[in-house]
């Protein structure tokens, strides 16, 4: 940014803002930079991919920018995928991936499928003594995750260690195929 012409840095807080991210939120640097370079129609046209792919309000659409502008530099074909998984596969609502969009910038192959998938294992193995979300799993750093989903149930599915390696690699383990 320091070698950009003044103008275009007043554009570009322009269009921060116009996602409805205030000058002093502490995440404005990082809607700077989702907004640098891109053509105002450009992030129209993503905003509007955002409401129909998500289908979210415009108001939901201001939340998760709010809290995730780096979701306006994701590609259309990776927002797709993501929500088939969380809103079709998953089951997640709409409007809990707009108020934790955070969830969107996590790889689904390498960390949001694997982790749905050990869950549902173990729920459906009544192996999981609470009610754990999604969100909860993906947020967990993958040794924490490990510790306490996994090693606790060594014995009673001594597989899924493995499994959940294997499908970290983007492999369906035959353990975690659900009919």
């Amino acid at each position: 940014m320091l070698t950009t012409n003044l103008e275009r840095i007043r554009a570009m807080v322009t269009c921060a803002e116009g996602i409805g991210m205030p000058r002093g939120s502490g995440m404005f640097r990082q809607a700077l930079h989702a907004v640098a370079f891109q053509s105002e129609e450009k992030i129209a046209a993503k905003v509007d991919y955002l409401k129909n792919t998500f289908r979210w309000s415009a108001a939901e659409v201001v939340i998760a920018l709010s809290k995730a502008p780096m979701l306006l530099r994701m590609s259309k074909d990776m927002l797709q995928s993501k929500s088939e998984f969380l809103v079709s596969e998953v089951g997640l609502e709409p409007m809990l991936i707009a108020h934790r969009p955070i969830i969107l910038t996590y790889s689904l192959e390498g960390r949001l499928r694997p982790r749905h998938y050990v869950l549902k294992f173990l729920k459906q193995n009544g192996l999981l003594d609470r009610d754990l979300s999604l969100y909860s799993a993906v947020k967990m750093s993958d040794k924490v995750f490990v510790e306490k989903l996994i090693c606790p149930h060594k014995e009673a599915a001594p597989h899924l260690a493995e499994d959940y390696a294997a499908a970290c690699k983007g492999e369906v383990p035959t353990n975690f195929r659900f009919t």
